[in-house]
């Protein structure tokens, strides 16, 4: 059984300690590739570094998240776009809209996300979408955009029904992490009504561990607990959800 983690930080501070044994430990429970997606101009090396010296395993994106968003976000994207000339990158994440925190740059949030969008069209890459209070924003910014030369995934997705079927309308990818077993979530009611095919697995890692994990650090390998609960959900086996979101990540991301 092989399984995708498609949205981990494991170039981050957390991981300083025992970076090393969180990735083998990940790939000997089955996790066999780990998906990195950028922060801002601080994480880019790290992040680099770490998919050198595991390219088998790490796979590198590059983008500016929206909570580093700020008055000087434009020369943050022409240090995205350079590294972009030099160096091979999956997708274009993650990037997007957050409310929750501060709506301060609320205005530069939306430019950032409408250029990124821009630039991963340019490349021919799919983007990883970061929406946390943000949904309306997002769609009303997102459907200029759709025009069949623009795909991805709704990273750490607490949406409801309605806006999981427009995503999916759109062509893009639900991601699914640890969310899914926190009791009362509702998100296991999204999966249940919403194809397996349109799913991908996630840890987020460091942050949102699953039960029985939850309140603790994050890791790659607990998504084999995301994808027990998806099985639960979905009654179909262990083994059926790791090919089928396996296989999902693989022809989002081209790997």
């Amino acid at each position: 059984m092989q399984l995708i983690d498609t949205h981990t930080h494991l170039f981050l501070p957390e991981f300083d300690s025992d970076r090393d044994a969180v990735i083998e430990n990940a790939i000997q429970k089955g996790v066999f590739k780990m998906l990195l997606p950028n922060v801002d101009s601080s994480t880019i090396e790290p992040l680099i570094q770490l998919a050198k010296k595991f390219p088998d395993h790490c796979y590198q994106m590059i983008g500016l998240h929206p909570t580093s968003v700020n008055l000087d976000f434009k020369s943050e994207l022409n240090i995205i776009e350079e590294w972009l000339k030099n160096e091979k990158f999956i997708a274009i994440g993650e990037i997007g809209i957050d409310l929750y925190w501060d709506k301060t740059f609320f205005t530069q949030q939306q430019e950032a996300f409408m250029y990124q969008i821009h630039l991963a069209k340019k490349h021919d890459l799919p983007i990883v979408i970061h929406a946390r209070e943000s949904f309306k924003e997002i769609f009303d910014l997102l459907k200029l955009e759709i025009d069949g030369n623009i795909n991805g995934v709704f990273h750490a997705f607490t949406g409801d029904l309605i806006q999981a079927n427009q995503i999916i309308e759109w062509g893009f990818k639900i991601g699914i992490g640890g969310i899914v077993t926190f009791k009362n979530s509702g998100l296991d009611n999204i999966v249940k009504n919403i194809d397996i095919n349109h799913i991908v697995l996630e840890s987020d890692s460091p942050y949102l561990a699953p039960v029985p994990f939850r309140g603790k650090r994050n890791e790659s390998a607990y998504i084999i607990d995301v994808a027990e609960k998806i099985a639960q959900i979905k009654n179909i086996s262990l083994v059926e959800v790791a090919k089928i979101t396996t296989e999902n990540a693989k022809q989002l991301f081209k790997l």
